[in-house]
């Protein structure tokens, strides 16, 4: 994966965070961002396709992959969407990237929408793969959508439960709920390469991982929405793309263009025939549907 790449861990001084860099570097900086169970790994698909035309950045978030994993506590604001917001934006800055695009997926994206609210002086334009806000997400709960994502219920579990329940065998947690969602959402088989799948297995099995993803989930249902409601009424001032899977639960539950409409000035959208995963199942055609949108966004 990720020929003609390089991979280092960056010290940033508060954090280090394992970073994989390649593209072009004379082009401009585009900061891709994964989901939960994954790593940066979830991208090496799509980095190829993209790398003439960018100079591609692709971090494991604090708490994933190889990147340091820092103590949390009650209030979880060790692994808030600011927090993790921050370490981007120090990221970039550490590399001379003063201005740059965001690629994100999943708590990728979440990660994206803080660091665009935070930050705005520093994003070009955003794409998101399959959510919707939040706040929303949670706020307009249903049975249908808590039995599709009972992970998000599962993982915000007070510590140690859901920590104990999956270290009891991790590989097995990780390949049920990654690969049934994607049975359950096209009625395949899953799309993970064996290089990538033993990357996000390998990173999954440390017990500092699986707690640092619980802490993830905690902060999105506790201190995230906090941020988000302090907020009240801030949009997005960067164009915003979001992309979602038509089979998927964000599509099926959700009006996720209305709800994006509220919390970017300039958004665009649409659904596409893929499941959650698809940087990993429909990669070509993504770029096709990315790049014109960054592109014309410099």
């Amino acid at each position: 994966m990720f020929e003609g790449f390089t991979s280092a861990k960056i010290d940033l001084g508060h954090i280090q965070l394992f970073v994989r860099q390649g593209g072009n570097t004379k082009k401009p900086p585009l900061l891709l961002l994964h989901g939960y169970p994954q790593t940066s790994a979830m991208w090496h698909l799509m980095a190829p396709l993209l790398a003439d035309a960018w100079h591609l950045i692709i971090p494991d978030l604090r708490g994933y992959g190889r990147s340091d994993k820092p103590q949390s506590d009650a209030s979880h604001a060790a692994y808030s969407k600011r927090q993790t917001a921050a370490d981007l934006v120090k990221l970039m800055d550490y590399l001379g990237c003063d201005k740059f695009s965001i690629l994100s997926h999943d708590r990728g994206a979440r990660v994206a929408h803080r660091l665009g609210l935070d930050h705005q002086d520093k994003v070009k334009a955003i794409t998101m793969l399959d959510i919707a806000p939040t706040r929303e997400m949670y706020a307009e709960t249903t049975m249908g959508f808590a039995a599709a994502y009972w992970h998000w219920f599962f993982l915000i579990q007070p510590a140690p439960l859901p920590e104990t329940i999956i270290m009891q065998n991790p590989d097995e947690f990780w390949q049920r709920k990654c690969f049934n969602q994607v049975k359950q959402q096209t009625g395949a088989d899953h799309p993970f390469s064996e290089a990538a799948l033993a990357e996000y297995l390998s990173a999954f099995r440390d017990p500092a991982s699986i707690h640092a993803s619980c802490e993830d989930y905690r902060a999105a249902a506790t201190i995230d929405i906090k941020h988000d409601d302090e907020d009240a009424g801030k949009q997005l001032s960067m164009p915003l793309q979001v992309l979602w899977a038509e089979k998927g639960a964000v599509n099926r539950y959700f009006d996720t263009m209305a709800l994006w409409q509220t919390r970017a000035s300039d958004v665009e959208g649409q659904t596409v025939a893929a499941s959650h995963y698809m940087a990993e199942e429909i990669p070509e055609e993504l770029v096709s549907l990315i790049s014109p949108f960054l592109q014309k966004n410099l």
